[in-house]
């Protein structure tokens, strides 16, 4: 029963452990993520308006690919 016992145990601080592990690389992705998604706004905003400067009746993000 012993031996069990302590097998469990070990088993839980492992499992604790990679809980805690994931739960850091979750924390980290976000934080990329959501540095990425502001970073791609700014893209977004840029290329809006390097296209209205250029006079562009419709942004090209909106159009139809010519294969459509």
């Amino acid at each position: 029963m012993t031996d069990r016992l302590t097998m469990l145990e070990e088993t839980l601080a492992h499992l604790g452990r990679t809980v805690d592990e994931l739960s850091e690389v979750i924390a980290r992705q976000d934080g990329e993520i959501a540095a990425l998604n502001r970073r791609l706004g700014r893209v977004i905003e840029r290329e809006a308006e390097r296209q209205a400067d250029q006079g562009a009746e419709m942004p090209l993000a909106d159009q139809k690919p010519p294969h459509w």
